[in-house]
């Protein structure tokens, strides 16, 4: 019997890029993420809170690519159809409990990025950057988070500058890009 996707649709998907960021189809995301990643659609968000200091997270242990390490806010993948503003909004929710996120903003619409970890599970995403902001606490799914911190903007990038092997390698490169820009 094969398995179809489409005939299950509590399957998440994501979606597959040409080397020119077309859409050439769609693959489950527990089968993408190996030592033989291809190229599929991504978004990482900073979320700011109203004192201007931006939420870290640390990733599940669970997570199957970089767990345990400190990254982004939120990121995720849109589904096939899926606007990216609603995934950034859905993962949000799914991720940290927090219902409303606003002034959402794209802030790096060309960023790119493949990275290899220790145990050759390779990201390979072209991954736009958003920000946002909330006036609320997270809520963190256990599955997707297991510790968070709100640290000021200056001080995160003092961090990457001196120590960049603290946190994901994809916030190792999103970091000093949004420094100009935040």
């Amino acid at each position: 019997m094969n398995l179809r996707v489409d005939d299950h649709p509590e399957i998440e998907r994501v979606v597959l890029l040409d080397e020119q960021l077309s859409p050439i189809g769609a693959a489950p995301k527990a089968s993408v993420h190996t030592t033989q990643t291809p190229l599929h659609l991504a978004f990482s968000c900073y979320i700011f809170g109203p004192d201007g200091r931006v939420l870290l997270t640390r990733r599940a242990m669970s997570k199957k690519a970089w767990p345990g390490v400190w990254t982004n806010s939120v990121c995720g993948h849109p589904g096939p159809g899926e606007e990216m503003a609603d995934a950034v909004r859905r993962r949000a929710r799914q991720e940290l409990g927090l219902e409303a996120i606003r002034d959402l903003e794209i802030a790096l619409p060309e960023f790119r990025y493949r990275a290899v970890a220790a145990d050759g599970i390779v990201e390979n995403e072209y991954c736009p950057v958003w920000t946002a902001s909330t006036d609320r606490e997270p809520r963190p799914a256990p599955s997707e988070v297991c510790e968070w911190r709100w640290i000021e903007w200056a001080v995160l990038v003092e961090v990457i500058d001196r120590a960049p092997f603290v946190v994901s390698p994809w916030s190792q490169l999103q970091i000093p890009q949004l420094a100009a820009r935040v």
